[in-house]
């Protein structure tokens, strides 16, 4: 590892050590005051900020150490997994409002799946969709909150 990649490593670090300590004093103003159970609103919180500070360190630290010179030499940065997971996402963001979030995030997971290489497009159709069925009425049905409706949606 050379000094450059050393040091963006470092400063890596820190900014997630910094996030951490935001997301730590942002959490510390979340009142919390759990009426009947002991698990309040910062629990999840708290424990997203000690992830993060945890991740930070070790990043510093990972870093931080000599690498012998037999490292494998890094290959050529393929843009075209991450194109496929933006274009999900655009297409999530674009479609959501008028398709409903079923579909969107459908098409979410098949790009988000082919970018990962996947060659059965068929297949992470009809995994996306039954993951997106799930979470629309859990959060739906379950939880009482919409999350919008859309084709799918105004059948369930």
């Amino acid at each position: 590892m050379n000094l450059r990649e050393s040091r963006s490593g470092l400063f890596v670090g820190l900014g997630i050590i910094a996030l951490a300590a935001v997301l730590a004093w942002q959490t510390s103003l979340i009142p919390s005051e759990a009426a009947y159970a002991q698990v309040g609103p910062t629990v999840v919180p708290w424990l997203v900020t000690a992830m993060l500070a945890v991740l930070g360190v070790a990043l510093i630290f990972e870093t931080s150490g000599e690498r012998d010179a037999a490292e494998e030499p890094r290959g050529a940065l393929d843009h075209r997994p991450l194109m496929w997971v933006i274009a999900g996402l655009v297409i999530n963001v674009t479609t959501i409002t008028y398709l409903g979030f079923i579909i969107a995030s459908t098409a979410l997971f098949v790009c988000a799946a082919r970018g990962f290489d996947s060659k059965s497009p068929l297949r992470d159709a009809a995994v996306g969709l039954a993951i997106a069925v799930v979470v629309y009425v859990g959060f739906d049905r379950g939880l009482g909150y919409e999350i919008g409706d859309g084709l799918i949606e105004n059948l369930l």
